[in-house]
């Protein structure tokens, strides 16, 4: 087969040769245009399908210059006027190849007859000039060398022209074409927004009926919205109506995924004239039929167009009607159920749900379609915590809708908020005034400069009733402050942690004037507690561990004075006889003189942490409210549930209820009944080695037992104790002394051998009446009485020093702190231990205390710690655990110190409970150990 034959138009020199006659000529200038335009269509069909098309051509046509000729052909065709129409719109050629196809192209050197019916028309010729010239044009603007040499060379101005010019839809298309792959340089975009061709296309897209020019229309306004300016003056300039109103006409697949892509751009940061065009375009409900669409670059991002919108509370009531609550919910749903779904995916749709909450009709379909539940898992979920603060928020919409109030804390809400009280803010931006709720559109703000957090809410704030219009809200609030709802006046609140009310403006109203308070983060937290607190019965809730720590934790560690609002809630918990019940099963009483009066928190236990400077202030709040609770506790209502608590409770509230006793009761004759003549006391110590219900169970329970003994002993005194007084006089004379020198007086007559060959003498006489046992030993009938060397076994010779002393009739004279170790070391095994037993042994009581005595001056004295107090009480000595119970409970010792003094007891008593008991009752109770004490038993 022969080859094909070569033309002219195969050489790129070639065709780039007509092209610049022509930009030099001109179309027209004056020629034979039957002669010369020949070539040049045949120049610009050759580039337009071969030379530009191939590897490589865009880059070769702009790297020969042909850019350049290329614009002067466009801009002479501009200037030229416009080109009469077709008969119709739609009967322009739709592509170049339909344009040349009125018959075959004479070659160069032939002549057309001027009489053939083939020769096109002047107008026709220059039509078919510019549908290739802009063909060449969008397709060598599909790379960016060639976009930024365009614009360097003028190139868009003439676009524009011919975009307002030439009403033809091949023109139009291909024209709308180039500007929107030129929009996708910043530059270029701004040049062609400056160029006023918004308005042109718009034109377009409302005249042209062809899809394929409409879709090219649609994609140059997408790729024009390259910045939150550009949106906004897209959308003033009318460019998202007529796409609304082709996505209501059910267009087809095509265009119908132009035109999302171009409404999600828009919809970006979406603002006002973008939602209310879409609106009244009636583009919300075909947005919403669209979510079901069979391809899933359409749903996606028609998802995204209503979750942008949400940002307009004018908008939001029109799309929960069209059913854009339950599409959002359910694409939310769904994408938290994915396995891997990144948190970027969701956060729009967070947002748009959050939002919907702003308006009732919304609310109301949120919480039938499940949205309540929704929240709350956002809310348990710690991936979602840049999230919580919004949802937290949204949910204060809730706020008198008492059946998703109950539903929300049988959801367990309430210990959430406690917990986010002292968390971290989220990421997330600020709303515009924009978002507020659309509840009551007349009583918006007017425009001013205002934070975000309170732009978002005044709206709301204004429908709810909290403000009486926009002149009640002052002007001159911080941008961290809003309102609060009005709640009655707390009088039993500490002044000291009250903030000081800001001077009312002119023309505020009192009541307006009254409700002002902090509001920062943590306001709608406070708001929903405060809200759950107004309950008749809120226990259930809000007296619970988690629920009273989150509440403490932002009391105490507010950098700033925290709000008054939950001071109110706290009082209000106190003071509710309802509530008086759940303090004391889950401790309340316990942990609010634990954290607010003595300043240990769960998290300083055991270890201590910094805590705030406002002590005296915390201290001021904590009194107050255990007097609430005093109050309520000797009330008739207070006596009667104590009561049934301590008798007929599980094992768990007894325990609770007498340890909480000593805090809350000051009548004599009800703590004596409950704690004493009930059993209660004794309840509580047999508890101490049971299993901890409370990781502060021991702290509590120190401090319990520390107050019970002041409200026993009310001028504080120490109790009544056996005879270990820690005597700090000067030593007594030694009568040991003389026998030991070289010359002793009166000379020994007796030695006892130790077994480690150690020789000590003594004087029979006096040592036989120092002891039965010694009687016996050396003057009865043994064998020792005849002896002069005595063995005593089983004695080291520290601790047979302290014995020889003794027997001598040394009283105080400091032997007996020879064989105790020093502080920090055991004593079970030393020396000490050793001593003890064996004047046990020996019968020497006296040595007995005088022994004690040492081992509590050196390990229970001004030096000692509470680690010690354990290792005495292991000794196993009655009058050594009455003095450890006593250094525990002593009414100058320091809550932490008592608590761990008390774990230390606890442990070396393991599950022999009774001789701690014991002592910790006699310490109580001001009796010596082993004497006739009151009727304890249960």
């Amino acid at each position: 087969m022969a080859a094909a034959k070569s033309t002219p138009t195969d050489s790129l020199s070639f065709c780039l040769a007509q092209l610049t006659a022509a930009a030099g000529e001109g179309l027209g200038g004056g020629k034979d245009t039957a002669t010369n335009e020949t070539p040049l269509g045949r120049a610009l069909l050759a580039l337009r399908t071969r030379h530009v098309k191939a590897a490589g051509g865009i880059e070769r046509f702009r790297a020969r210059g042909g850019l350049r000729p290329l614009l002067a052909l466009l801009r002479r065709a501009a200037a030229a006027g416009p080109a009469p129409s077709q008969a119709g719109a739609g009967s322009a050629p739709s592509s170049v190849e339909s344009a040349a196809s009125s018959g075959p192209a004479p070659s160069p050197g032939s002549a057309p007859s001027p009489a053939s019916p083939a020769t096109p028309s002047p107008a026709a010729r220059l039509r078919k000039t510019l549908d290739l010239a802009l063909s060449i044009l969008a397709n060598c603007c599909t790379e960016g060398a060639c976009r930024a040499e365009v614009r360097r060379l003028g190139g868009i101005l003439p676009l524009v022209t011919i975009l307002q010019c030439v009403k033809t839809d091949s023109i139009q298309n291909r024209t709308a074409r180039a500007l929107g792959n030129l929009a996708m340089e910043p530059e270029s975009c701004g040049d062609i927004h400056s160029a006023g061709a918004v308005p042109l296309l718009v034109e377009s897209l409302t005249a042209c009926q062809d899809s394929q020019c409409r879709q090219s229309v649609v994609r140059a306004l997408r790729n024009l919205a390259d910045s939150p300016q550009h949106r906004l003056a897209l959308a003033q300039q009318g460019a998202v109506r007529p796409l609304a109103e082709l996505l209501a006409a059910a267009p087809d697949p095509a265009l119908t995924l132009a035109l999302v892509r171009a409404l999600l751009e828009l919809s970006r940061g979406c603002s006002r004239a973008c939602a209310e065009q879409l609106s009244l375009g009636g583009g919300l409900g075909p947005l919403v039929g669209l979510t079901s669409h069979p391809k899933r670059a359409v749903r996606e991002a028609t998802i995204l167009i209503l979750a942008n919108l949400c940002a307009q509370g004018l908008v939001r009531p029109a799309l929960g009607n069209a059913g854009g609550v339950e599409v959002l919910l359910g694409e939310l749903r769904r994408r938290r159920g994915l396995n891997g779904a990144s948190p970027a995916s969701q956060q729009p749709l967070v947002r748009a749900v959050c939002l919907l909450c702003r308006e009732a009709i919304n609310r109301a379909r949120l919480r039938d379609a499940g949205g309540l539940e929704l929240l709350m898992g956002l809310l348990r979920d710690p991936r979602a915590s840049a999230w919580h603060p919004r949802v937290v928020a949204a949910l204060v919409g809730f706020l008198y809708d008492t059946g998703a109030l109950g539903r929300l804390q049988a959801l367990g809400l309430v210990p959430l908020l406690a917990g986010q009280l002292c968390g971290e803010a989220g990421d997330e931006e600020e709303e515009g005034r924009e978002a507020a709720s659309w509840d009551f559109p007349e009583e918006r703000t007017p425009e001013r400069a205002e934070a975000g957090s309170f732009r978002s809410l005044q709206s709301w704030l204004i429908s709810e009733g909290y403000a009486a219009g926009p002149g009640d809200i002052s002007p001159d609030w911080s941008p961290e402050c809003c309102p609060p709802p009005p709640e009655p006046a707390d009088l039993t609140s500490p002044t000291s942690l009250r903030t000081p009310r800001a001077l009312r403006p002119p023309g505020r109203s009192p009541a307006a004037s009254a409700a002002e308070e902090p509001w920062g983060r943590e306001g709608p937290a406070l708001l929903l507690l405060s809200r759950f607190s107004q309950a008749p019965d809120p226990s259930a809730a809000l007296v619970t561990g988690p629920a009273l720590c989150g509440l403490l934790a932002y009391v105490t560690g507010a950098p700033g004075p925290p709000s008054p609002r939950a001071l109110r809630i706290l009082a209000r918990l106190t003071c509710n006889p309802a509530c008086l019940e759940a303090f004391v099963r889950s401790y309340g009483a316990a942990l609010l003189r634990a954290w607010l009066v003595l300043g240990v928190a769960p998290d300083d236990w055991p270890a201590l942490r910094a805590r705030p400077a406002r002590r005296s202030q915390h201290r001021e709040l904590g009194e107050m409210l255990l007097q609430n609770l005093t109050v309520q506790a000797e009330s008739p209502f207070g006596v009667g549930a104590l009561t049934h608590l301590l008798l007929s409770g599980s094992p768990e509230d007894r325990v609770a209820c007498a340890l909480t006793l000593p805090f809350i009761c000051r009548k004599p004759s009800l703590w004596r009944r409950l704690l004493l003549d009930q059993g209660g006391l004794r309840l509580l110590l047999s508890a101490l080695t049971r299993p901890a219900p409370h990781p502060l169970f021991l702290f509590f329970a120190a401090d319990s037992l520390s107050c019970l003994q002041g409200l026993v002993s009310p001028t504080g005194s120490p109790a009544v104790l056996p005879a270990i007084t820690l005597n700090l006089d000067p030593p007594s004379p030694c009568l040991y002394e003389p026998l030991l020198g070289p010359a002793p007086m009166p000379a020994p007559d007796l030695h006892f051998l130790l077994d480690s060959g150690l020789r000590l003498p003594a004087q029979r006489a006096t040592s036989a009446t120092a002891s039965p046992f010694f009687r016996a030993l050396l003057a009865g009938s043994f064998a020792e009485a005849q002896m002069d060397l005595v063995p005593l076994r089983g004695l080291s010779p520290s601790a047979a020093w302290p014995i020889l002393h003794h027997l001598h009739g040394c009283r105080g004279c400091g032997a007996a702190l020879g064989p105790v170790p020093p502080l920090g070391q055991p004593l079970l095994g030393s020396e000490a231990e050793e001593a003890l037993e064996a004047a046990g042994r020996f019968l020497l009581p006296g040595l007995e205390e005088e022994l004690e005595e040492a081992v509590g001056r050196i390990h229970l004295g001004p030096q000692g710690g509470p680690e010690s107090v354990g290792e005495v009480f292991r000794l196993g000595r009655p009058r050594l655990a009455a003095h450890c119970a006593r250094w525990t409970l002593g009414p100058g010792q320091c809550p932490r110190k008592r608590a761990l003094a008390l774990v230390g007891l606890v442990k070396a008593a393991g599950e022999e409970a009774g001789p701690l008991t014991e002592a910790l009752l006699a310490v109580v109770m001001g009796v010596e150990l082993g004497g006739k004490s009151p009727n304890l038993d249960c």
